[in-house]
């Protein structure tokens, strides 16, 4: 049985604060990596509802064929030269993630417009993705304040990560 004292028992809490905060942003680094990587995959191809966000709709013939006359596939939505997909990114800080895009049309895409209808990305991809954030924050968490395993140690959720 361990015996501590007073001293070591606070020295151990102030370990374990630092230690669960650089444990949360790794796992918030991952997450977002994966966030990121899952908008960047939805993009080309239809997506199905998820919380509150509709479906996509299916393109409208007028855009397919005008795809088609600029030398685009078909019907892959939101793809056409890959720099909409391409300029999906995160940024992390503390514990703060932000995955976006810096192009205006990914917001005309997320939110629709008067002649698009919405097809967003980015929330989605947040909601295929939380069950396994969750248990990644949790996992970090847990093993920072159990003074477990390194953090290069702790199994992944689904090799995404």
């Amino acid at each position: 049985m361990n015996t501590y004292t007073i001293e070591g028992f606070i020295a151990r809490l102030a370990k374990m604060s630092v230690d669960v905060a650089i444990g949360q942003h790794k796992a918030l680094e991952a997450a977002a990596k994966s966030v990121e990587r899952k908008a960047k995959s939805e993009i080309g191809t239809y997506q199905e509802a998820i919380g509150s966000f509709a479906g996509w709709d299916e393109l409208m013939d007028s855009t397919k064929d005008d795809r088609v006359r600029q030398g685009y596939s078909e019907d892959d939505p939101l793809l056409r030269n890959g720099k909409l997909r391409d300029s999906i990114s995160h940024e992390t800080r503390a514990l703060e993630a932000v995955i976006g895009s810096n192009e205006d049309v990914m917001v005309y895409q997320e939110l629709g417009t008067d002649t698009i209808p919405p097809r967003p990305v980015l929330g989605p991809a947040l909601l295929r993705k939380e069950d396994r954030i969750v248990k990644l924050l949790g996992n970090y968490t847990a093993t920072a304040m159990l003074d477990g395993a390194p953090f290069s140690q702790i199994p992944t959720i689904d090799g995404d990560f």
